[in-house]
């Protein structure tokens, strides 16, 4: 990345109670260079209090709107949703205490929340316009930090942080300055703000004024003829007439002071004291008292002044000609630190010396041809960086994510760069019918088997798919596809790789990472974020904004809740009971730490989506932030794939359970319509996992010559637990890559127990051109084209009317579509009954037992249009009959409403 200047504080909407401003009177500090204190405070207190109104019930007591915070109640969600239970309530207000002392805490040190969020602006390394690159880490446990390279031949002693060039501040934060050297024959700059410009703004070359035309022009333009200096201060006229008149040679006594004439008079007898002064070509600015109350004075001119007045010009465009682009930058000097060159942080420490890769670099080979791990100076030359060309696309009302790795997503066993995945994946996601894609295992990892959840640069792109701007390209080519891009954030633990990651980042343990068993996961050998810790909370922060403001992503799925959230790493048993979301073991820093990134993401860009991934499911989790929630945009139901990998290893088709697959698929009833479900993504076939088409097809497709019973089976089971899980949720679904179309294989990652094969760490898309996983991507193109067309996941919550455990049958309503399911492994009903509450006619508009789906066309085309009866069925005042053979299912739309 390219940074020119740091950019100038913009204050946010006052619509959002985190981010008014407000002078504090009482604080007085110094200017710190990085984390400068402020005379002005963020706070949502002071604000204009609610008229106090009589409380409709007693949860919603005066206790529950803080003072001072307009909208804000820390338990409004349980009153939303009538759960009484008060020490979970009291848990809430806790919390809530503690973020607000944690916001006062931030506002000590940042203007405001928008600060905190932005400290890639001068964390790391920048090009400044002063000709040199500044490089800034967070180091408090260093007594001496260096930049190592090979562009100093890795002297530890070249380029340091030493006194006069800030150094390190108080927070323990070190500043490097990299001066661009000077080409032999080269003279250093006469002015101090000479600027050779790198970026493109200004890339004329030099424009050949030299500095004395400028000057000069300056003077002759916009300062008046005779002015030979500025004046310093706003005070220094009101000074020096106090000590014309006060002063050493002003009068001594009362008496001598006399009465002060008015302004006129002293005016005429300044003319009179003047009048055989040379002329001046000063303009004549005569200011004369007309004695009228309501008018102090004014001023005389003449058309020749007030003509050269409005001419004058702005002394900003001559400074502008100081400025040199890229061309004369080149010319004089050369880069302190090239483009692409190696590098790490040195340390020195009370332990000693040690080398780091520095936690904010954004292109890192974290494992460079089996060598130490370095960080690469990412600066090409503005002709060569990426430019941007499309705009985000609109978030839509229903989500349907394509999750993918861009390292297994070749056909090819090999690792794929994000070329491969933009030339090949992109073009079939759109195909498919998907509108957003979610990225897994993309930050940078040393470690590839890990499929990326170590994560130990949470700045870089993983260098084994490609270059910065190689994923830039790929997320500015999803945008042109209308595809939305999210990632996959790990922000709950870290890698322990003290080489590479953020370990032992400084020689302490206690920099980015709790110390002692706090600070390691219980069973991933992981790190463990210190979520309540300033500096944690700035670096954590910028990172989500990072990736938003940098690469233009468009929302992130916060990885693994319940390990950040819990201080057993959510790996003990939960039964529902409230008292486990309130415990001594729920980290109450983390949550707050969760609050804030939601309100940041959403205050700097409204149109994100936060996606959390908690198996526990928290309480609140996409409640709003004002009424006590954590602010998600959606969460996941981890039930359902855990559901349906059970039944499909453990389980007999014939005891299915209908209402179990009901009521884990609808899971809580409270924020249904904000859940995102699926069938199965990565877990299901990854670390010794089998996927689906794996457990239910097996060999059936290679080895069968005929439709066998064991193909029928697998792929009438696919598809109906694909339309269901899609269906019945709220408004978002997603899929893993390759399962839309039944991929046969398990994910298995290049291992030592493996012998480091990549032949299945690939996708099969040659399997696509005919055969069952052809008929199988048929059926699920259709069916994201279904909800395209008729938009069914954006519509209300499904009416679940009709469940029957004995035929194996479900059905729900969802606007003027009918879902009727047959689970049954060998019956299948001619005339069966449903009720539906509209009165007309319903047609067919997705069968999956059609031939095209790879399905025995049991029922006829004839058949695909039904008209109701008058009967009362399942509560509902009219019902269809229907044929619904076994093992499919079917989707019917009213087609035309008969009035009675």
């Amino acid at each position: 990345m390219v940074s020119v200047t740091i950019p100038g504080r913009i204050p946010f909407p006052p619509s959002h109670p985190s981010f008014k401003f407000q002078p504090d009177n009482n604080c007085k500090t110094h200017q710190k260079f990085l984390s400068p204190t402020a005379k002005w405070r963020c706070s949502a207190g002071d604000q204009p209090q609610p008229q106090q109104q009589k409380p409709r019930r007693r949860s919603t007591s005066k206790k529950s709107q803080p003072q001072g915070e307009k909208g804000i109640d820390p338990v409004g969600f349980l009153t939303k949703l009538d759960i009484s239970h008060k020490p979970f309530a009291l848990f809430l207000r806790e919390r809530h205490k503690l973020l607000k002392n944690l916001k006062d805490e931030i506002f000590k040190r940042f203007l405001n929340l928008k600060e905190i969020a932005s400290g890639f602006e001068i964390l790391g390394m920048h090009r400044n316009v002063q000709h040199r690159v500044d490089f800034m880490e967070w180091a408090p446990g260093a007594r001496y930090c260096s930049l190592v390279g090979d562009f100093n031949g890795w002297s530890p002693t070249e380029n340091c942080a030493r006194e006069g060039h800030f150094g390190h501040d108080d927070y323990g934060y070190w500043f490097i300055i990299l001066e661009d050297k000077l080409r032999d024959g080269e003279k250093p700059d006469d002015l101090y703000f000479q600027q050779y410009n790198y970026v493109d703004d200004f890339d004329k070359g030099d424009s050949g004024v030299s500095i004395e035309e400028i000057l000069k022009k300056a003077n002759d333009d916009y300062w008046e003829p005779g002015e030979d200096r500025y004046v310093k201060s706003r005070y220094e006229i009101a000074a020096k007439l106090y000590e014309q008149i006060f002063g050493p040679n002003g009068p001594q006594t009362e008496e001598e002071l006399e009465e002060i004439p008015d302004a006129e008079t002293r005016y005429r007898a300044w003319k009179e004291q003047h009048k055989d002064d040379p002329p001046s070509n000063l303009p004549r600015y005569d200011v004369i008292d007309d004695g009228k109350e309501y008018d102090i004075f004014n001023i005389v001119d003449d058309p020749v002044s007030r003509e050269k007045f409005y001419a004058k010009k702005p002394p900003l465009e001559y400074w502008l000609e100081t400025r040199k682009g890229r061309k004369a930058w080149l010319k004089k000097y050369t880069p302190g630190i090239p483009h692409g060159s190696k590098y790490r942080i040195y340390f020195n420490t009370p332990d000693g010396p040690l080398e780091r890769v520095p936690a904010w670099a954004t292109y890192v080979l974290p494992d460079a041809d089996g060598k130490q791990a370095v960080a690469v100076h990412w600066e090409p030359p503005p002709e060569c960086a990426y430019k941007w060309k499309h705009k985000h696309p609109e978030v839509p009302k229903s989500l349907r994510i394509y999750e993918c790795h861009v390292g297994i997503s070749a056909l090819e066993p090999k690792v794929a760069s994000f070329n491969d995945f933009m030339e090949n994946v992109l073009p079939h996601v759109k195909e498919a019918g998907y509108n957003a894609i979610q990225l897994i295992g993309l930050i940078e990892h040393k470690d590839y088997f890990t499929v990326g959840y170590r994560v130990s640069n949470l700045y870089a792109v993983s260098s084994r798919y490609g270059t910065p701007d190689d994923f830039k390209r790929l997320v500015d080519e999803a945008h042109g596809l209308g595809l939305l891009v999210f990632l996959d954030i790990v922000h709950s633990y870290s890698a322990a790789d003290e080489m590479v990651g953020l370990s032992l980042f400084d020689g302490s343990n206690d920099c980015y990472f709790h110390t002692g068993k706090r600070g390691h996961h219980k069973f991933w050998g992981t790190r463990m974020f210190k979520y309540g810790d300033i500096d944690v909370l700035h670096f954590l922060l910028s990172n989500l904004n990072w990736w938003v403001v940098e690469y233009h992503v468009d929302g992130f799925q916060f990885h693994s809740l319940p390990s950040m959230i819990y201080t057993h790493n959510g790996f003990a048993s939960f039964t529902g009971d409230m008292e486990e979301y309130c415990n001594q073991y729920v980290d109450k820093d983390a949550l707050a730490y969760l609050i804030l990134a939601n309100d940041i993401l959403h205050a700097l860009h409204p149109n994100i989506v936060t996606i959390a991934e908690d198996a526990t499911l928290y309480p609140g989790l996409s409640e709003p932030t004002s009424q006590g929630g954590l602010g998600f945009d959606y969460y996941v139901n981890l039930s359902a794939p855990e559901m349906w990998s059970w039944l499909l290893e453990n389980v007999p088709d014939h005891d299915w359970s209908m209402s179990k697959i009901v009521s884990t698929l609808v899971g809580n009833k409270h924020g249904t319509d904000k859940m995102l479900l699926y069938a199965e993504n990565h877990n299901q076939s990854i670390s010794g996992g089998r996927s689906f088409a794996e457990i239910l097809l097996g060999g059936a497709v290679e080895h069968a010559s005929d439709r066998s019973e064991l193909l029928l089976r697998g792929c009438s089971l696919l598809k109906m637990i694909r339309l269901i899980t899609f269906t019945i949720g709220g408004h978002a679904y997603l899929s893993f890559m390759g399962n839309e179309f039944g991929h046969p294989k398990r994910i298995e990652f290049p291992m030592a127990s493996n012998n480091f094969s990549f032949s299945l760490a690939n996708r099969r898309w040659d399997l696509l051109a005919n055969g069952v996983h052809c008929e199988l991507f048929s059926f699920d193109k259709d069916m994201m084209s279904m909800d395209e067309k008729e938009r069914i996941l954006s519509r209300s919550l499904p009416n679940i009317h009709h469940v029957n455990d004995a035929a194996m049958v479900i059905s729900y309503l969802r606007g003027p579509f009918l879902f009727i399911f047959n689970f049954h492994p060998t019956t299948s009903y001619e005339r069966y009954s449903v009720g539906v509450e509209e009165a007309g006619e319903y047609r067919v508009i997705l069968d999956t037992d059609e031939k095209k789906y790879g399905g025995q066309a049991r029922v006829n085309k004839d058949q695909f249009i039904q008209r109701t009866i008058s009967k009362r069925i399942d509560g509902l005042r009219h019902c269809l009959e229907v044929s619904l053979p076994n093992r499919s299912a079917q989707v019917y739309r009213l087609t035309r409403i008969l009035r009675m």
